[in-house]
């Protein structure tokens, strides 16, 4: 048997192995539609927007409005993945959001009923996306929840890059039809989620429940008064602080320099840099370095996510920028699935979807946050010095985060705290009747009692996840 305790020192899993579990395939299948969905809906809503109104800000905060579940009650809504069975939440919510994305594709509604639906649909989000992380680790066991997770992100970035490039071409000529799209992925992710996951018994029993705000509250206790999670924590929040930069000031960047290209291209290069980065780093990483090695990866890569960026200083072209931020993305996927892994292994089963709403939403105010201030420095100073001065106190802050890493007797006690805490129920359906466990590859042990390592959270975006 292979021990949750300590990374396994084989090479690491296989696609192959990781897509041989049923449920995760499922689950995998239902998530990237409604990923295109989204990112095709978020296309439409815009434009339909801005026809109607002639608004740039309007058509902005149709943009924008997906985010806002996350920063006023993100945490709060995970919870309540927590208190229900997984399945039956991810289904609940994949229906609620076809049905309000169905009327909102009803020809002449008002822009102010179409902003107030899209809230509504994107409350949905967070209790959704807790629910499919918190399922991952029951699904996938060991090394195969890292590749999975890797899995997970670089399909995330393409499902962005594809749904952005399929909404607009769909939305210019009828935005109706791209919201019916997105309200049809709804209806196939329920379906598949349906069929294709087990029944299991809520996370928190009943006799644990109290109020719905204390237990989000445990949940902020348990990330932050965890030395490893909250040593996890920091290390995520951190490197998320700059690697966002060089997109959220891609379009004022891309005027500096006219003369190498159209703005309009330097602007997609610099945008899609990211997320290419973030495609090869998980797919290359998770794929081909060995667990162990991933492991003593982790800080460098942390460190090296804004020191890519400094090199900005020297105001390079449009092209070079770009390859910047592909190393930057590169270094925050090749860390981000090893984290996340980490954070499973040391989170006592209970607080999955809980710890994903606090880190989920930590992530959205922060990568906010730092847009904004280095957009209001970049009113003051160029763009070059802010972004180059920016990713060299981002490099100071990672190697002290790094440093101040704890020692491995100390995650090993908290990884085998976790274990003794968390004693999840097998699997049963309403019925009571167990269910079989999900398809294990043939040669392939359990990597833990139960069948999986206890907890976890899931990243929406650059999210832990």
């Amino acid at each position: 048997m292979v021990s949750d305790e300590q990374p396994s020192t084989e090479g690491p899993a296989t696609f192959r192995e990781v897509f041989a579990q049923r449920e995760y395939r499922f689950v995998f299948t239902a998530g990237t539609l409604v990923w295109i969905g989204d990112y095709i809906a978020k296309a439409a809503v815009t434009l339909l927007v801005y026809r109607e109104t002639e608004s740039v800000a309007l058509s902005a905060a149709a943009f924008a409005i997906s985010y806002l579940p996350w920063l006023i009650g993100g945490p709060l809504l995970a919870t309540l993945a927590e208190r229900h069975p997984y399945r039956q939440v991810m289904v609940a919510c994949d229906l609620v959001r076809m049905a309000l994305l169905l009327v909102i594709a009803m020809p002449g509604m008002p822009t102010p009923v179409i902003l107030i639906l899209l809230f509504a649909a994107n409350l949905a989000n967070p209790p959704s996306q807790a629910a499919r992380s918190a399922l991952l680790p029951l699904i996938l066991t060991g090394d195969r929840l890292v590749v999975g997770l890797s899995v997970n992100a670089s399909v995330g970035q393409a499902a962005q890059v594809v749904g952005y490039l399929a909404g607009a071409a769909i939305a210019a000529a009828n935005p109706t039809v791209a919201l019916l799209v997105n309200s049809a992925t709804f209806a196939v992710s329920a379906t598949l989620v349906r069929l294709g996951v087990a029944a299991r018994p809520p996370a928190m029993k009943a006799a644990h429940r109290s109020h719905l705000i204390r237990e989000t509250g445990e949940g902020f206790r348990m990330v932050f008064g965890q030395p490893v999670l909250r040593a996890i924590a920091i290390l995520v929040f951190s490197v998320m602080l700059f690697s966002i930069v060089p997109e959220g000031l891609a379009a004022a960047w891309a005027g500096r320099h006219a003369e190498d290209m159209s703005q309009g291209l330097a602007q997609a290069v610099i945008m899609a840099a990211n997320p290419v980065g973030f495609i090869l780093g998980g797919l290359i990483v998770g794929r081909l370095v060995a667990p162990a090695r991933r492991i003593a990866l982790m800080r460098p890569l942390a460190v090296l996510a804004p020191l890519v960026l400094v090199p900005a200083l020297l105001d390079p072209s449009p092209l070079v920028v770009a390859l910047l931020a592909t190393g930057c993305g590169f270094a925050v996927a090749g860390m981000l699935p090893t984290a996340n892994g980490l954070f499973v292994r040391v989170l006592p089963d209970g607080f999955r979807a809980r710890a994903f709403g606090v880190m989920a939403s930590g992530i959205q105010v922060i990568q906010g946050l730092a847009v904004l201030v280095t957009g209001l420095l970049a009113e003051r100073f160029s763009i070059p010095v802010v972004v180059g001065l920016w990713s060299s106190a981002g490099v100071l802050l990672m190697t002290v985060a790094a440093l101040a890493w704890p020692s491995q007797a100390t995650v090993d006690a908290s990884i085998n705290a976790a274990r003794r805490q968390g004693s999840p129920d097998p699997v049963r359906s309403s019925s009571g009747s167990s269910q079989p466990e999900p398809d294990r590859p043939a040669g392939k042990p359990d990597d833990g009692p139960g069948g999986h390592p206890p907890g976890s959270p899931d990243p929406h975006r650059h999210a832990v996840t």
